[in-house]
């Protein structure tokens, strides 16, 4: 998938120096892998879950938590560290395993996945998830968060940055263009938001509900620093999300990622059925799932 550039050139041989190395793709493509096969093995506790929203993103979990964000697994309220913020809150299933992966949870608790008197919800649920920065689950509010925390860390005179996972259906929320229009009034560089523009949402495809094309101009309209990004391809996105975290301080706008991803990426039989937003995967169904993730390179 060719990379489409907006209001900033991406394909500038500067950003050749954030790219990551062959060992360092790998290990992403492992922990990508990871998510996708944790996200079948904990729906399968809870018997109804998000397999293809968190199936769209799971190369952005891993570049995010395995590459660019800077945070300490031991210390998850560090005060320096990046934030992260999802307003797709029901892809928590797959950033739960990464908490844990990361020693920030015990394993022992996701197996009590959504279980009566369990803190790991169908959503994120900041105030019982140690790494978890922001409840999320009704759509449209983590923007306006994010904005928040960029503003208030400006004034503690703190440099860290706040990443905002947000679905492309996301896009038809007033609030999200509220915070967009906040966020480059206040010039809050270190907010960088990533759009999962998987096509689909809970209802269909998100552009026969409500079209939300050209989403770049309408986001560089609004004052911010564009990019559009194949969401699959761990070396290109990897190297502009290193290369916007550390301009963080340099630029005058907020940056957005649109990151161009199939929902149910991995498994064919699920990718782009508007189905399969919200199921459950019979046992056979789930052999094959888990055959196809693994046998597989994304």
């Amino acid at each position: 998938m060719s990379t489409e550039v907006h209001s900033a050139d991406i394909a500038d041989q500067s950003l050749n120096h954030f790219e990551p190395s062959d060992q360092e793709i790998q290990k992403l493509r492992q922990k990508a892998q990871f998510v996708r096969l944790e996200t079948i093995r904990l729906i399968e506790i809870a018997k109804v879950g998000h397999y293809t929203s968190v199936f769209s993103a799971a190369e952005i979990f891993s570049a995010l938590y395995y590459d660019v964000m800077r945070i300490r697994p031991s210390e998850p309220s560090w005060p320096d560290r990046d934030r992260f913020l999802m307003g797709k809150g029901h892809a928590a299933v797959g950033q739960f395993p990464i908490l844990a992966d990361l020693g920030i949870i015990s394993h022992e608790l996701l197996n009590g996945y959504t279980r009566l008197g369990s803190p790991l919800g169908d959503h994120p649920d900041m105030t019982k998830v140690p790494g978890i920065d922001f409840s999320s689950g009704s759509i449209g509010h983590a923007l306006s968060g994010a904005c928040g925390m960029a503003l208030g860390g400006r004034l503690s005179r703190k440099d860290f940055c706040v990443f905002a996972l947000l679905g492309d259906g996301e896009m038809q929320e007033g609030q999200v263009w509220e915070a967009a229009l906040f966020a480059a009034h206040q010039q809050l560089s270190h907010v960088i938001a990533i759009i999962d523009r998987n096509g689909y949402q809970l209802d269909g495809k998100v552009d026969d509900v409500i079209g939300i094309e050209s989403l770049s101009s309408k986001w560089e309209s609004f004052g911010w620093e564009v990019h559009e990004v194949d969401g699959h391809n761990l070396r290109e996105l990897t190297a502009l999300l290193r290369k916007l975290r550390s301009e963080a301080g340099v630029r005058k706008k907020p940056a957005c990622v649109i990151a161009r991803t199939l929902k149910g990426k991995g498994v064919s039989y699920m990718e782009t059925e508007p189905g399969w937003h919200l199921g459950y995967l019979a046992p056979e169904d789930a052999k094959l799932a888990i055959e196809e993730i693994t046998s597989q390179e994304i």
